[in-house]
């Protein structure tokens, strides 16, 4: 099994496309939307025309099929429809909690299977979308890293999420625009603007998105553009366990928001938790925190901390995290997060008296630490619960696994 270095040499593979030999056009950027148009045999003008009307049909208004595109003439819909596609996800399975966090289980076109998970909130609606099918990285306290690395999602695979989550929730625009179609069949339409459920995005699904930097990046700056979603980068967080190489990167060439795997104060404990802590230890982790473009206070960087008991919580973690915190002179959140239980968990949640006095501690040193309250608990879509259903190894299986991630990291 390939394990990654700097930036990740699994390749995101040779996909079978769902339209047979036809072009599936989601995840890719105008000029390859035009380019593929113009290898389909129009000319230049005609390409670059059609490639802004299609982009804004598949990322503003949400729309598949070629027929539904009304300011392309009704002559070119066939020939369009004859060699591209809009594609999605296959959803395998759907969830709903009883907290209305939903889950769903998607295939993608060569079978792998993926998971995504919407939170719904009374202010915002957050998706948590993945990067990868299955993951090189080996998180103790995370079911996603029992599973070996199958390959990286394509930027397209990774765009797809968020096409398919607001066709369930129901909000793209509706209605048409006035005098835009060709033929003038819609021109007593009437077009409103969408009101969205879906705010904010988190790369936190699974997968460690800075090992699959190149595809996350096409992703999200397809998610980000003003002409399609249109999602703020304000809006999105980018979740590593701290691959620090690629780090500047991310805040440079992508521009959202950081969250950082950190879960432990100490080297012994984190390479435990966080294997990949052997290979770039915390305070390199730190250092290119305080290095990250972009990092101020209105913007500060999220310390994700899972609370684990009798191993990551006493107060004295507290304060060393907050001494760790203030000599790198970060502009941090600390999120707390109960830890999600998952079948041969090696680990227990802190008591819930135990992850209020850790909150407060670091509170009281002027560092915003909120407790995250757990959803979707009861359908294991909660934080570091992610697993394809697909792959279910054995326990020697688990254990062999672990070993060969950790031998890697050195």
């Amino acid at each position: 099994m390939q394990i990654p270095g700097h930036i990740d040499p699994v390749t995101t593979g040779t996909v079978p496309l769902r339209g047979g030999n036809r072009i599936d056009l989601v995840g890719l950027t105008r000029e390859g939307i035009r380019a593929a148009l113009e290898e389909a045999g129009l000319d230049a003008k005609a390409a670059k025309l059609r490639a802004k009307q299609i982009w804004h049909w598949i990322y503003h208004r949400g729309v598949t099929e070629f027929d539904a595109m009304t300011d392309i003439a009704k002559t070119m819909r066939p020939w369009l429809t004859e060699r591209f596609i809009v594609g999605r996800p296959t959803v395998v399975t759907a969830q709903v909690s009883n907290d209305g966090t939903r889950k769903w289980l998607l295939a993608a076109a060569d079978g792998q299977e993926y998971e995504m998970v919407f939170i719904p909130d009374a202010d915002r609606g957050t998706l948590c979308v993945s990067s990868q099918v299955g993951c090189t990285l080996n998180c103790r306290f995370c079911h996603t890293g029992t599973m070996r690395l199958v390959r990286n999602l394509g930027a397209g695979e990774i765009v797809g999420q968020v096409l398919l989550a607001r066709d369930a929730l129901g909000e793209w625009p509706k209605g048409t625009m006035a005098g835009g179609a060709e033929d003038e069949e819609d021109d007593a339409g009437h077009y409103t603007a969408d009101g969205r459920m879906l705010t904010n995005i988190v790369m936190m699904g699974m997968g460690e998105p800075l090992y699959n930097f190149d595809e996350v990046k096409s992703a999200l700056k397809i998610v980000m553009d003003g002409d399609g979603l249109a999602l703020s980068k304000r809006r999105i967080t980018l979740s590593t366990s701290g691959v620090v190489p690629m780090m500047a990167r991310a805040g440079e060439e992508i521009g959202v928001n950081l969250a950082v795997s950190l879960h432990a104060v100490s080297k012994e404990i984190r390479d435990e938790i966080v294997p990949l802590n052997r290979k770039y230890g915390i305070e390199e982790l730190l250092a290119a925190c305080a290095a990250y473009p972009g990092a101020n206070n209105a913007r500060r960087i999220t310390f994700e901390y899972v609370m684990l008991k009798g191993k990551n919580d006493s107060d004295a973690d507290a304060r060393e995290l907050v001494r760790l915190l203030k000599q790198y002179r970060l502009p941090a959140k600390v999120n707390l997060i109960p830890f999600n239980p998952w079948p041969g968990a090696p680990y227990e949640c802190s008591p819930p008296e135990r992850v209020r006095a850790f909150s407060n501690l670091i509170f009281e040193a002027g560092i915003s630490a909120p407790i995250r309250t757990p959803r979707g608990r009861d359908i294991m879509a909660a934080c570091g619960q992610l697993k394809s259903a697909a792959t279910k190894p054995t326990r020697a299986e688990l254990d062999r696994i672990a070993e060969e991630k950790q031998a890697a990291l050195g």
